[in-house]
């Protein structure tokens, strides 16, 4: 199956900006809250080496995107298909 996880907070204009563009192109995503929900935030940490709140992040399938443009975005979101 796959999967589309966006780690952010919303006050975050970057996070905004991911989920505007994964709804625009109408594709179904998980929303963890890194400032709200404190196992989010725990996830987003064991993704890095420095344990660092490093959002936002997106995880499609099983690759990791830190902040990437929406270039290398859409690249990813296309193997989907």
């Amino acid at each position: 199956m796959n999967s589309i996880k966006l780690y952010g907070a919303d006050r975050c204009h970057k996070t905004q900006h991911y989920k505007t563009f994964l709804e625009t192109h109408n594709l179904d995503y998980e929303f963890l809250d890194v400032e709200i929900n404190m196992d989010h935030a725990e996830e987003l940490r064991n993704l890095y080496n420095n344990r660092k709140l490093n959002f936002p992040t997106l995880i499609i399938n099983n690759k990791k995107l830190r902040n990437p443009s929406d270039k290398e975005l859409l690249k990813w979101i296309q193997r989907l298909e």
